[in-house]
This record gives structure tokens, sequence and C-alpha cells, in this order.
């Protein structure tokens, strides 16, 4: 299994704090925000691990994050020369992937669940990850029916589940083959929907419900809330281990 991380993107919705940086690279509580992305694929016990960004700040990946040796994996950079959608920035990772199974996370999407199991247990086809949430429509929305994913809808108005799509996918190589047959979408992409739905109309689509928490961090709003939650994540911890310690008897 290897890993892909999406870390492209103008960031212009986090303008002006992306004017001099890219919004991967900013902080989330006390952490850039790439090391959480790259934090599930470890977890998951993925060691080669391909970033994907654009040309203005790739050198600051390489500075902050060097080969990986220090974490025990082996970083690979690639550039997207500008944007065309997620499914395009994918496309880049297929002689990386070269053939292997793929876990595919963006960037600016901060995950609590480990996904171990299913990075170690996945064969073929698709796997998409999918938390319930209040305001589906600003999401990709997963219609569900006996255990299975029949559709994926952008952004809906009226959603007809409240499961949103999260950013984290895995895929078979099958998926760079899928990605060839893409045509734009009318904002001129290649939307990552549109690979999902094709495997779901090959029946080969999985999902797993997430249990814990989830948050994008690509606007003013989503990049305070994501810390936050992180904030609260860390001090939970600190309580559970000191809970847990054995204190000396006095």
């Amino acid at each position: 299994m290897k890993g892909v991380i999406l870390a492209g993107g103008t960031g212009s919705r986090l303008y002006p704090l992306t004017k001099v940086t890219n919004k991967h690279l900013l902080p989330v509580y006390n952490r850039p925000m790439i090391c959480y992305p790259i934090e599930t694929l470890i977890a998951a016990g993925i060691k080669e691990i391909l970033i994907v960004s654009g040309r203005g700040h790739a050198g600051h990946f390489l500075e902050l994050l060097g080969s990986g040796t220090d974490l025990g994996v082996k970083f690979t950079y690639e550039i997207q020369e500008k944007a065309g959608g997620i499914a395009q920035a994918l496309g880049l990772a297929e002689d990386f992937v070269d053939g292997d199974n793929v876990t595919v996370i963006l960037g600016d999407n901060i995950f609590q669940d480990n996904i171990m199991d299913d990075a170690r247990d996945f064969k073929q086809g698709a796997r998409v990850f999918l938390k319930e949430v209040l305001e589906a429509q600003r999401f990709g929305v997963a219609e569900l029916e006996d255990g299975k994913v029949i559709d994926i809808e952008e952004k809906p108005a009226v959603p007809k589940t409240n499961f949103a799509v999260t950013g984290l996918y895995i895929y078979d190589s099958e998926v760079f083959e899928i990605i060839r047959t893409l045509k734009p979408s009318g904002r001129g992409e290649l939307e990552i929907t549109d690979v999902n739905n094709y495997y779901i109309k090959k029946k080969s689509m999985e999902y797993r419900i997430l249990n814990g928490f989830w948050s994008d961090a690509g606007t003013y709003e989503s990049l305070l809330r994501a810390g936050m939650l992180v904030r609260q994540h860390m001090q939970n911890k600190s309580v559970e281990v000191l809970l847990r310690a054995e204190l000396p008897v006095p």
C-alpha cells in the first residue's frame, strides 16, 4: 500500500494567509497542517508517501519534511503544474504507485480515526470514509442502500443523507485508468466524485463510517475549528494518561 497526500491548490479561500506560503503549511494548533495527514498514513503502517504540491511553495515542503528518514518513512515529491482538480492531481501519482493499492488523503483534512485495518485488509476496488454532519450540502454526499453506496452527489441543495464523503480514499491501481477517461466538470477540473461514482457503477465501492472527529481546514472557520478539535483531543489524551498512570503510594 502506497500513500498519496494531495497538497496543491491556490488556497484562495485562506488569502492573505496563503500569500507567501501553501495553505497546507499553515499551523493547526501546534503543528503545520500537513503533519496531520502524514500522521494518519504513518499510523496506518504506510511507509512510502508521495506529496503532490503546486509549484510556488514546493521547496517549503522539502525544507520542512526532508526525505522522511526522521519519521521512518520515505517521502517523494511531485509538482502539479496548475490546479486541475483532485483527480488530476492524483493522476500524477501513477508512476509512484506502480500497480500497488493507494491510500489518498487531502492535505487539509484532519482525522482522529486510525485506518490501519482498512489499509491492511483492502484488496481491490475503492473505499470511501464517511462522516455524519449537520450541513451535508457543503460536501459530496453519499446515498446508502442495503449497506452499499449507490450514489455520491457533489454539494446537493437537498442532501439525501447526512453522510459526507471525507477527503480520505483507498483505491486499487485501476483508479489511474479511470482518471484517463474523465472529462472536466463545469469548473474545468477532473472531479474525484466522478472517480468514486465510476467505482459505484461497477459495484466495487465500499465505505466506512468514521467514529472520531474529522475536519477540513481550507477556510478561516474550518481552520479554527480544526485547531480547536486537535487541542481538545490532545487535552483529553493527557487526562487519560494521567488517569491510567500508576502513582506511587505515599
